[in-house]
Parts: structure tokens; C-alpha cells; sequence
């Protein structure tokens, strides 16, 4: 009789493996908002215990919800939901990147005039005297220690001119 790999039996020391590795993804669906959570298309119990997970303060007992949620995950196929996080995650990098990258050109804006010309050779189709008049302001309001509406708005309109050049290009 020939025996097939399937049928041969998988050591405790492999199943206490997958186990751990079905935590570890179960408490990282846990750390999503539930946003995200809600576009996993998830099994409506797992779902459940993994938002009865968010609320559980308790060491102890987010230990114990993380094992169940374990146990829960070997009913489905993982592999899909590790990549539907992996995008997730991907596209937040992405998300805090980009958010980095406005941040900075802000800052620079802000501190060099020259700065604007670079801006704009990157961003033909940018508003450059809103720009101007947005820099101005946000100088001024650092100066005069008042709240930063000139310098979020800055931001604002930056990132919009980011997302419209991302579009077209």
C-alpha cells in the first residue's frame, strides 16, 4: 500500500506551530479598526470574536479570546486573509509614506522661498499664489503664536495637488 504525504501524521511539534502562526494572525486582525475589519469578508462568527476581542481589557482574558479566535481560524483558509492584510497593511504604509513626503514638502515650503519653484516644476498644474498666500499666513500665524489654520490648510491643499497629480500621471 503506498501512503501519501497527507496520510501520514503531523507531528505536535508542527500543529502547536500552525497553531501560534493562526494567533499571531488572529491577534493582528484584532489591532485592525473595525472599518477594516468589516472589508476582510470574514466569517460572522470570527468576526464577532475578533470585535469581542477589541474590547476585552484584561490580559488574561484577550489571551484566552486570541487562542479562541485561533481555534476559529482553523475552520477557514488562512491564506486569503493573510493577503487581504498584507494589502491592508501595504496600503497604510503607503498612507503614512505619502503623508511623510506632504509633511516635509510643508516644512520646507515654510522655511525656504526657494523651495516654491521646486514645487512647482514637480506640480505644473499647482495654485501657486494660493500656495503663496497659504505660506504667508502660516508664517505669519507661527510668528504671532496663533492656532495653525494657514498651515493645515497648506497641507490640505498640497495633498489635493499630490492626489490630482497621482490621477493624471
Amino acid at each position: 500500500m503506498i501512503t501519501r504525504v497527507s496520510d501520514e501524521p503531523v507531528s505536535k511539534t508542527r500543529r502547536k506551530r500552525e497553531m501560534t502562526e493562526l494567533q499571531s494572525l488572529g491577534a493582528a486582525l484584532a489591532g485592525l479598526p473595525e472599518s477594516q475589519l468589516d472589508q476582510m469578508q470574514l466569517e460572522a462568527k470570527l468576526r464577532q470574536a475578533l470585535l469581542d476581542a477589541k474590547r476585552i481589557t484584561s490580559h488574561e482574558a484577550k489571551r484566552r479570546q486570541i487562542q479562541y479566535i485561533g481555534r476559529l481560524m482553523r475552520e477557514v483558509d488562512p491564506e486569503p486573509i493573510r493577503a487581504r492584510l498584507a494589502a491592508v497593511e501595504g496600503r497604510s504604509a503607503q498612507a503614512a509614506a505619502a503623508h511623510r513626503r506632504l509633511e516635509a514638502w510643508r516644512e520646507r515650503l515654510l522655511a525656504d522661498d526657494g523651495a516654491l519653484t521646486e514645487f512647482a516644476s514637480e506640480h505644473p498644474r499647482a495654485d501657486l499664489q494660493e500656495i503663496r498666500s497659504l505660506i504667508r499666513s502660516a508664517r505669519k500665524e507661527q510668528k504671532e503664536g496663533k492656532p495653525p489654520r494657514a498651515y493645515r490648510e497648506l497641507f490640505r491643499v498640497l495633498k489635493t495637488i499630490e492626489t490630482a497629480g497621482s490621477l493624471q500621471g
